[in-house]
């Protein structure tokens, strides 16, 4: 056989000689090989994969709140952008995976009854969420220890925090929001929100106030006064009105002080926001303390003689003592309160003056007290609030000297005696009234409305007057109400404005009614593009924005109508 080395090779068959195996033997003789085993390196247990028992965003959620209307505007945009995420709200607690408790710490009880519930979800096992001023103030307290928190001024990332409360972590967000360092109003005014009376939207204008108070324990939970810039309010109130509300309530700790950290005035706001009311809706201010507003007298006698805006105002005397004043560390005398309501009742007849009472505050005597009971014999106040003072922890007043318990409970009942010796509507009986009608009463016999001194006037339970201003006629007056008859063949009014939300629909979601006539002929799409703003928390805490949607509008219209006059009625949302 020739090398294979050589250099050439006639043929490659020469290459194959006569004792080599032959395919058939090769074939046969694999049979017989056995293969060598490879030793395989040990691999390190495979690590199991970690994934979360829940999906957040598909349970149920139950809120409570308690307090003040600002606590409520922000208890309704919790809800609101809960349901825009994907959470059900319910009225059924025991139905509920995860209570959201949104908490008042102005007094004892309230804080009682929060921490009571806390304890009722954690034997339910429930998770638990927690808001409101009482974790703000006091994040450290024993029984919120492991709790989920969310700051006054977090509202606006409650989905992130109930996301993870429903894996079981626990999340605390309490920071101040600050832009280039000054301190900011809140969450935006955007957000979606479930109104819990979708007729009645509530604006909170500023957070914080300028007092001191001694007795205050929501200062140390809201801070400091921060007010929203008068633009982002009117767009709030003009988009409510779009949605269908008819009433509005201006809030906050004081809405008197709005404005002076922004260089502007209650005055100046209000008098922007009148002129996007429309007829048939109506105004109504929340409390001022009286120092912040004896400067604007003049001008806030002339916002509440407007036609649109309820002749009412909360002033807050506390007591009649300038003693007890200045201990409380109120910035005014009672000369001072009483200027207020003197000049108010002057200037606006008729007006609805309530105001706040504090019996047995440290270092009350007697005589402080009899000062304060003749403030009240003097005034007749219709609407007056009386609460037994409650130190609470960490505040000066909890440190002085307290007046014993039974007493400031026997000054609660006395004063509370007074006030129920007089009634302050029985002249009114025989009147001819226009009333907005907003509510159901608590015993759902009635409906409840307000006149133009938003004083509660209940009338006949008809489904055509919710929403509406009618004219009733007053035929008894209690302690806390009228009742009116609507006068016969009188026009029911109709705000001008659009249907207003179903209970539970969220607003701030763009949406788009049904374009339709009844004299329909002819088919037409009419093509509609909108810039919208919007923006929630999604499932991974990232934001969704739309910066412009277009929508295919299907309609029927007559050949005589353009599509361009059914436009203005599809409600959206703009910048919402």
């Amino acid at each position: 056989m020739p090398s294979a080395c050589e250099p050439f090779v006639d043929d490659i068959e020469d290459m194959v000689s006569s004792h080599d195996l032959t395919s058939l033997q090769r074939q046969f003789s694999r049979q017989s090989v056995i293969p060598r085993v490879r030793k395989r390196k040990e691999q390190p247990p495979a690590e199991e994969l970690q994934v979360d028992s829940v999906i957040p965003g598909t349970q149920k959620v139950w809120m409570r709140t308690w307090g003040c209307s600002h606590n409520s505007s922000d208890g309704e945009y919790m809800a609101g952008q809960l349901a825009a995420s994907g959470y059900k709200m319910t009225d059924n607690p025991s139905d509920a995976d995860v209570w959201l408790l949104n908490s008042c710490t102005v007094k004892n009880p309230a804080e009682d009854h929060f921490r009571n519930s806390i304890k009722k979800a954690q034997e339910q096992n429930k998770k638990v969420v927690v808001a409101g001023c009482v974790p703000q103030a006091q994040p450290r307290m024993d029984y919120l220890k492991g709790l989920s928190i969310i700051g006054v001024q977090q509202i606006d990332r409650v989905v992130e925090v109930v996301d993870e409360a429903v894996k079981g972590h626990s999340v605390r967000l309490l920071g101040q929001k600050k832009d280039n360092g000054k301190r900011l109003g809140g969450a935006r005014l955007d957000l979606p929100k479930i109104r819990k009376n979708p007729l009645i939207e509530i604006i909170s204008i500023n957070t914080g106030c300028l007092n001191a108070c001694t007795y205050c324990k929501t200062k140390h939970a809201r801070g400091d006064l921060a007010s929203y810039p008068i633009e982002e309010l009117v767009e709030r109130a003009r988009q409510s009105f779009q949605e269908g509300v008819c009433e509005i309530w201006l809030t906050s700790e004081d809405t008197g002080a709005y404005g002076r950290d922004i260089g502007t005035d209650l005055p100046s706001l209000l008098w922007e926001l009148v002129k996007e009311i429309p007829e048939g809706c109506m105004l109504r201010l929340g409390m001022t303390n009286p120092p912040y507003i004896l400067e604007h007298l003049e001008e806030m006698a002339k916002i509440l003689n407007h036609p649109r805006v309820y002749a009412f105002l909360h002033v807050p005397v506390q007591s009649a003592s300038d003693s007890v004043l200045m201990d409380m560390k109120r910035e005014y005398c009672c000369n001072d309160f009483k200027c207020v309501v003197d000049f108010l009742k002057n200037k606006v007849p008729g007006i609805t003056i309530a105001t706040d009472i504090i019996c047995g505050f440290p270092g009350e005597t007697d005589k402080d007290f009899k000062e304060t009971v003749e403030l009240v014999r003097e005034y007749q106040f219709p609407s007056l609030f009386i609460n037994q003072f409650y130190p609470r922890p960490g505040t000066p007043a909890a440190k002085m000297e307290q007046v014993p318990a039974q007493v400031k409970k026997q000054r609660t009942k006395e004063l509370s005696a007074l006030f129920h010796s007089y009634n302050p509507y029985d002249h009114k009986v025989g009147e001819r009234q226009h009333v907005l009608v907003t509510e159901e009463s608590f015993d759902a016999q009635y409906y409840v409305a307000h006149n133009k001194f938003y004083e509660q006037v209940l009338v006949p339970k008809n489904p055509e007057f919710k929403g509406k201003m009618i004219e009733v006629d007053i035929y008894e007056a209690g302690k806390h109400f009228m009742r009116g008859r609507p006068v016969d063949d009188a026009r029911v009014f109709t705000p001008s404005i659009s249907q207003p939300l179903l209970k539970g629909e969220v607003s701030g979601i763009p949406q788009v009614s049904t374009i339709y006539s009844e004299h329909s002929e002819a088919s037409c799409q009419v093509l509609l593009t909108m810039d919208v703003s919007w923006s929630i928390s999604g499932r991974t805490n990232s934001m969704l924005k739309i910066t412009s949607l277009t929508l295919f509008l299907s309609c029927t219209l007559s050949p005589a109508l353009s599509p361009s006059l059914f436009l203005p009625h599809a409600r959206t949302s703009h910048k919402s």
